[in-house]
């Protein structure tokens, strides 16, 4: 079993492009796949662990990702893989899981965005400058390379201004400040959110444009979303039929069947869509594996499991 550290995934500078393209081809092979709905075990003060399966027959492996959350925690989020190989059960490796979360989570909001945003899209609201963030633009960047933007930061303690500092050399960006999430959100034609967590919905329906695209990174403060918007879509039905108003949307598909044609999504510049991308394990695991195959890590631990049948 390989142990495949944070600094050593880092250190393989894998290219956003590659990462998009990995995340793309699990979001068209989901219905493929085998993904349990995650287990999530919450605790007073916003902590919590999550503990997300998966099996992927086409690539022979499966593995299970649990994701921590304490609130005083410096990141408040951490996260390990397990990867499996699916014929023999052999544990192939443990790894740290932070930058396979934050960047597939980019990817994956991105492609939620090419997907489902409007046509000529320009202005995006950005609430939550976190690592996640910073993914999502560096990832947005790299496929829009030709469009010029304008971000819409939300004011949070000096967070805007480290993460304008973080992409200073692109050109075709423009950056305005705002103190209140109704600033942010008006007039956007694309609102990214990556609070993780908030008791209250952000914003009033009137806020939110015709044409507007909203990308919860994570899924808090849009609840009155689901009531008025034309179309909600999410990575996986399971992890969102558990919502208060699931019963109530008034159009509901997987983003994979819209991928396949199998149903319809955005039909004109004047729908207001919600993409809940709750994050599912399935890409964790693919990209986990392709970290694996091309890690130059040689060195292996072994656990020394029992070789006999009866050992007590």
């Amino acid at each position: 079993m390989k142990i495949i550290s944070h600094n050593e995934i880092i250190n393989l500078k894998i290219s956003w492009n590659a990462i998009f393209d990995w995340v793309e081809t699990i979001i068209t092979q989901k219905n493929k796949m085998i993904l349990p709905p995650k287990l999530s075990m919450k605790r007073e003060g916003g902590v919590f662990y999550n503990t997300m399966p998966s099996i992927l027959p086409l690539y022979n492996i499966a593995g299970v990702k649990v994701v921590s959350r304490y609130p005083q925690r410096v990141p408040s989020l951490d996260s390990q893989i397990l990867l499996y190989d699916l014929n023999t059960g052999k544990c192939k490796a443990l790894l740290d899981g932070n930058f396979i979360t934050a960047v597939r989570t980019g990817a994956v909001a991105v492609y939620s965005i090419k997907t489902f945003a409007k046509k000529d899209f320009k202005t995006i609201g950005i609430i939550g400058l976190g690592n996640t963030s910073r993914a999502t633009i560096q990832m947005l960047l790299e496929v829009y390379k030709d469009n010029n933007f304008i971000f819409k930061l939300y004011r949070y303690k000096d967070q805007h201004l480290s993460f304008k500092e973080r992409f200073k050399k692109y050109s075709n960006v423009k950056w305005e400040i705002y103190d209140t999430y109704d600033e942010v959100i008006s007039e956007s034609d694309v609102v990214i959110s990556a609070i993780t967590y908030t008791n209250d919905n952000l914003t009033k329906e009137e806020n939110y444009k015709p044409g507007c695209l909203v990308v919860p990174i994570h899924t808090r403060g849009f609840k009155n979303c689901d009531l008025f918007f034309d179309k909600v879509y999410a990575d996986d039905e399971g992890h969102v039929k558990g919502f208060e108003f699931f019963d109530r949307f008034k159009y509901f598909s997987e983003v994979t069947d819209v991928v396949s044609g199998e149903r319809k999504g955005r039909v004109n510049n004047e729908e207001r869509i919600i993409v809940y991308n709750i994050g599912i394990s399935l890409q964790d695991i693919y990209i986990a594996n392709k970290i694996y195959e091309i890690s130059n890590k040689n060195s292996e631990i072994s656990l020394n499991p029992p070789k006999e049948k009866f050992w007590i």
